[in-house]
């Protein structure tokens, strides 16, 4: 089968569909609230939400619940990861996409919120230079981590497609 194919098998498979689901709503509410782009009494934004940063939350959410989808759903039993060993016994080392999910997501976060709320920035560039500097940047940080996300999503599905994903406990 090839790796597309197989990729797609994944996604159609309704156990990973619902785990994908579960974390496209977590992705959404959290974001969204943290975020304060879904209004909120505990969290506000100095700076309303552009149209761009609402656009990369909405973008975001599915890229991030496919990707918890890779490590939360159980394999399917005709890829379920073989007993393989490397070099003197040990398993083989590989790159599961993990940093670049992670900072991909932490990305959006930064594309998405409130650049006057953003303490870092504040207090590196102060509130005219957060607004001068940072503000205009996050459309960039945005594309960024869709890129970061998108990319792990595919490295995730063809691991999982070749049975080397992560080993779902129970």
């Amino acid at each position: 089968m090839s790796a597309a194919r197989a990729a797609v098998a994944t996604v159609a498979d309704p156990r990973f569909l619902g785990w994908s689901i579960a974390g496209t709503i977590t992705s959404l509410v959290a974001f969204g609230i943290v975020s304060a782009i879904v209004p909120n009494p505990v969290f506000g934004r100095s700076v309303p939400p552009t149209p761009f940063a609402i656009g990369v939350w909405l973008a975001s959410a599915p890229l991030m619940g496919l990707i918890a989808a890779t490590y939360l759903a159980p394999p399917p039993a005709a890829t379920a990861p073989a007993a393989s060993l490397g070099t003197a016994g040990m398993p083989p080392a590989r790159a599961d996409g993990t940093t670049a999910g992670t900072i991909g997501s932490l990305a959006a976060f930064l594309a998405i919120g409130c650049p006057l709320c953003n303490k870092v920035a504040l207090l590196l560039l102060g509130a005219s230079g957060t607004m001068t500097f940072f503000a205009p940047i996050q459309p960039l940080i945005g594309v960024v981590s869709l890129a970061l996300l998108g990319g792990t999503v595919g490295w995730r599905l063809r691991l999982r497609a070749r049975g080397g994903a992560c080993a779902v406990a129970g």
